[in-house]
């Protein structure tokens, strides 16, 4: 029989409407409040300003025939832009794939042929790398932000005609496609309806608590759910400022902390361990932070503690999945728990089952944490299977990880049921460096496991065994692999064993792996 865990909240109401009307709830009343402001450069966007842009931005689009059914790829590090790209194409009726600017070529063109991109934005940087990327794929125009002879200028896009909200089924209308590797296997574009999104902010709505004056520090990238969810639309859904950072510098997050007076600062655990170790810290204010909140990857609570103290902030832990919106688990303020990942959020119900016997855990039992509300995903795009490993017919997604629950309803992630390896937050997909290891010609088998480690949280390491009479070295392993993926996904060890354990199905057998470890 199952047992439902269900939120110790009320269930609140989900609004009937698109994202981008959702996020611009309170963009008249604020007119002439920041935004946006650009980190780097002190530039500010008001809502007023930001809401104008990105119907012009609508407009633009709609003039070159993009609507429903057509996506544009987001490739670019966090900037107000970034908010007037994604919610033009929203409110153009399109859907945003939302890219890694970090990835290389090949991973580019793979995300943009999967969603079937039409048109790409970018920044200048980036145009040569996205000129090489769109090559073989539906890409027609590069749209720059700034400016670039190869590109068209994202300013004479917003010179069009404003227009409104182009109708679309809110249920079932894909807005955003971010890629995940889901529980296992190779990153799959992950359908989110203009619902989904608009659920969990309101989910979140009643658990993190904003005033008139918050602002947050945005420096988790805007292409992740979590910094597009919880950063960019709660914030602005709050009438928020969002101070933006195209990538974390610990001294300028800290600068903007202290001349910003910003009061939510939402992180990794690398973040949290800099706040609790760095001696820097102690040369800056920050009494002005109200919450520290840190998802993506487990977060020890001595950790959390230590950093609670040396800020005298509050350092909360929340859970998630881009297949979930993200949010699903969120420690309240003042409710703070050691290792403590918080209360479900309203209208979400979990169930923890034993994976071996399928049995359904009581309070204090450990099993896999499965999840089911309005915020979960329509599924993975073109992918059917994975969806239906994912999904059952009873709308439970399973999310991979271990959880337990306490008798304060307060649950607990302990353990990975699921091969994927957390490096800073970022998903690495065993599979994928499995794939490529294996073309190096000295290369006869390879297996790729998580390492624990304080600052990364989990490093990629291969065991690797060579070919009979072939040579190679960590070095030769590490540098075939850097060449074809993202920083983060790099392996960072090597270890050459005669055999690679496997079952007899021929399944590797990680858990050994990671005994001699």
């Amino acid at each position: 029989m199952a047992i439902i865990h269900k939120s110790p909240y009320e269930d609140v109401e989900i609004l009937d409407v698109p994202i981008t009307e959702f996020v611009l709830r309170h963009a008249d009343a604020l007119e002439d409040k920041p935004a946006f402001i650009e980190g780097a450069s002190g530039r500010v966007v008001t809502f007023g300003k930001l809401k104008n842009l990105i119907h012009r931005f609508a407009g633009g689009l709609a003039s070159r025939g993009f609507g429903p059914g057509d996506t544009l790829a987001l490739v670019s590090p966090n900037l107000p832009e970034y908010a007037v790209a994604f919610h033009g194409t929203a409110v153009a009726g399109g859907t945003v794939t939302t890219v890694n600017p970090t990835y290389g070529a090949e991973e580019i063109r793979f995300q943009l042929n999967d969603a079937k991109a039409s048109i790409l934005v970018t920044i200048e940087a980036a145009v040569p790398m996205a000129l090489e990327a769109i090559e073989g794929t539906d890409v027609t125009e590069i749209i720059v932000i700034g400016e670039h002879e190869d590109a068209t200028p994202l300013s004479e896009v917003v010179s069009s005609e404003p227009i409104d909200q182009v109708p679309v089924d809110l249920s079932s209308h894909a807005i955003v496609l971010p890629y995940s590797s889901g529980t296992t296997g190779l990153p799959k574009g992950v359908i989110l309806t203009h619902r989904n999104l608009v659920a969990n902010l309101c989910q979140c709505d009643g658990v993190i608590e904003y005033d008139q004056d918050a602002s947050g520090l945005a420096v988790l990238p805007f292409f992740h759910i979590y910094g597009m969810q919880v950063l960019m639309n709660g914030l602005l859904a709050n009438g928020c400022t969002v101070i933006s950072m195209p990538r974390f510098d610990l001294v300028e997050a800290l600068t903007l902390i202290q001349t910003h007076k910003i009061t939510h600062f939402f992180a990794v655990p690398p973040m949290i361990l800099a706040l609790a170790k760095h001696p820097i810290i102690d040369n800056f204010d920050l009494s002005s932070l109200e919450m520290v909140l840190s998802g993506a990857a487990p977060l020890g609570s001595e950790l959390a503690e230590e950093a609670a103290a040396r800020i005298n902030c509050e350092v909360i832990q929340a859970y998630g999945m881009t297949e979930l919106s993200p949010a699903t688990h969120i420690t309240p303020s003042g409710q703070y728990r050691p290792g403590s990942v918080g209360l479900t959020v309203p209208n979400a119900e979990c169930r923890i089952v034993d994976p071996e016997t399928g049995e359904d855990q009581d309070t204090g039992g450990e099993g896999e944490l499965w999840i089911r509300g309005p915020m979960v995903m329509s599924g993975y795009l073109n992918n059917p299977e994975a969806t239906a490993l994912t999904i059952d017919e009873d709308g439970w997604l399973h999310t991979g990880d271990v959880a337990t629950v306490d008798e304060h309803q307060h649950f607990y992630i302990v353990d990975r049921v699921k091969e994927l390896i957390k490096f800073k937050g970022f998903q690495v997909p065993p599979a994928e460096l499995e794939a490529i290891i294996i073309t190096h010609p000295a290369v006869a088998d390879v297996a790729v496991i998580g390492i624990p480690d304080d600052e990364a949280g989990e490093l990629p390491k291969a065991f690797v065994t060579l070919k009979p009479e072939m040579e190679a070295t960590d070095t030769d392993i590490k540098d075939f692999v850097a060449d074809k993926v993202a920083t983060y996904k790099q392996i960072q060890m090597v270890e050459f064993i005669d055999e690679i354990p496997k079952s007899a199905s021929g399944k590797i057998l990680r858990r050994f792996l990671r005994d001699r470890s």
